[in-house]
């Protein structure tokens, strides 16, 4: 019994638990406002880029809350239609960047890129976060797994959510 108790206590004391804040103050992270159809890429305690994104055809299509990055995907295939990854005619883009919202894995709802640039700023998904092309290949290579997305509809500015969220000082 001891020994478990050593084990639990050196886990709960060790640099590597997760203690404080998350994100802490200079980690990457993501805030898609769904009102201004906008992305915000928050790092280094800075808003460094915005982009214009399309969600959900109605509210409730793209869910609101923080999730976690936890896959990354290079030309993905569209299992929906069979459409391999890399063909003129899939829908995702050159990227995928998938969050755990819902407690799927990361496969179901995403930040992807797009085959129809003209959808951008529009409310047209079945629930993912679309961007052109070269703003999801922009985030891929800057943001590793696990950086933490919030999503949410608010008449707040990014800088105001980005210190709510402990992500900017």
């Amino acid at each position: 019994m001891k020994i478990i108790v050593t084990f639990l206590l050196a886990i709960v004391v060790s640099p590597i638990w997760p203690l404080g804040p998350n994100p802490m103050p200079g980690d990457p992270f993501l805030v898609v406002n769904k009102s201004t159809n906008e992305l915000a890429f928050i790092h280094e305690n800075q808003i460094k880029r915005v982009f214009p994104v399309a969600t959900g055809r109605s509210q409730d299509l793209t869910p609101e809350g923080i999730f976690t990055i936890t896959v990354k995907a290079v030309n993905p295939y569209y299992r929906k239609k069979n459409i391999p990854g890399g063909d003129p005619e899939n829908p995702l883009g050159t990227r995928w960047i998938g969050f755990d919202a819902e407690e799927t894995d990361g496969r179901i709802y995403g930040i992807h890129g797009t085959n129809r640039p003209d959808s951008i700023g529009k409310y047209i998904s079945q629930g993912c976060i679309r961007l052109h092309n070269e703003g999801v290949e922009f985030l891929f290579n800057h943001i590793p797994l696990g950086t933490k997305i919030l999503i949410t509809s608010s008449d707040q500015s990014f800088y105001e959510l980005g210190k709510e969220y402990s992500a900017l000082e």
